[in-house]
């Protein structure tokens, strides 16, 4: 029988952990990461105040940063970012196959939306925070209206 393998010497890509918390942020100019903590704050008291969200996790996808309800399932997940090229914009985005997008148009049309993905912000101004809450909560909360009526 041949001697075992030996990892010495191997070529495995080296898998890279995923950035999450501060992490994600160290790669934004100041006022941009300072506008993302400012949502990602948002995004945690929201979550925190929703009723059947539970627990977010805060990972990257995309490259970005993103918050998933794993212990409840209950949402969609949510994702910030510096809107690329637009370095005076920030954007939530949201799952782009939910009405979510088209019912924050109808609930808030005063905010600025890019397509059926994004409420798109200036870095300089005002948080829309009760506007911002509600689209976000609806978003944690998403899966839940969808589940059908069992007749209970």
């Amino acid at each position: 029988m041949g001697k075992p393998a030996s990892n010495r010497g191997s070529r495995r890509a080296r898998v890279k952990p995923a950035p999450s918390g501060d992490a994600l942020f160290a790669v934004y100019p100041a006022p941009v990461k300072a506008k993302l903590l400012a949502l990602r704050r948002l995004i945690f008291d929201t979550a925190k105040t929703t009723e059947g969200v539970g627990a977010l996790q805060e990972t990257s996808k995309w490259g970005q940063p993103s918050y998933l309800a794993v212990e409840t399932g209950s949402g969609s997940t949510v994702r910030i970012d510096q809107v690329k090229p637009a370095a005076n914009q920030v954007a939530v985005y949201f799952h782009c196959q939910t009405n979510l997008v088209e019912t924050f148009r109808e609930l808030y049309p005063e905010l600025s939306y890019s397509g059926n993905r994004a409420i798109v912000l200036d870095v300089a101004g005002k948080l829309p925070e009760a506007a911002l809450r509600h689209c976000v909560a609806l978003a944690l909360t998403y899966h839940l209206r969808r589940k059908p009526d069992r007749g209970t």
